[in-house]
């Protein structure tokens, strides 16, 4: 049996993507996503939260391109990627580790789900909403 290493985050951007070039002249973004988890603590009865942080590096440059001109702080995106672990070396000779979540090739997806502040949704030719060009696909008879 083979493994699979894949990774799905839903969560918020912490701060307008970085875009840049790699040495090889191609787009790349580097991006800081939060997921939040929420519960009732038992003995308090009080509201808890907890925020993790994770970084997610693109370098599938359809992606990088969206992106870049629809993603800012406060974005609400689902990621699809590879867990990656890298290892260097900092200039007191320390060895140091970093895990981040990278997108790249076919593997690669990113979903806008929604932009903070934002009351409008792309439309498609005949002005309809994803939303509601699916309840128009949902909608005709099922032929069997």
């Amino acid at each position: 049996m083979s493994s699979l290493n894949k990774v799905i985050l839903v969560g918020n951007l912490g701060k307008d993507p970085e875009i840049r070039n790699t040495q090889d002249g191609k787009s790349m973004a580097d991006l800081s996503i939060a997921t939040s988890e929420s519960w009732k603590d038992k003995q308090t009865g009080e509201r808890q939260t907890r925020t993790e942080w994770h970084r997610v590096v693109v370098f599938n440059e359809g992606l990088v391109n969206v992106l870049g001109q629809y993603a800012s702080k406060g974005t609400k995106l689902l990621v699809e990627g590879s867990l990656q672990t890298r290892k260097w070396t900092d200039k007191q000779g320390v060895q140091k580790y970093s895990t981040e979540v990278v997108l790249k090739g076919y593997n690669a997806n990113v979903v806008l789900l929604g932009d903070k502040g934002a009351g409008q949704q792309p439309t498609n030719e005949q002005g309809q909403t994803f939303a509601e060009h699916a309840q128009d696909v949902l909608d005709d008879e099922v032929p069997f």
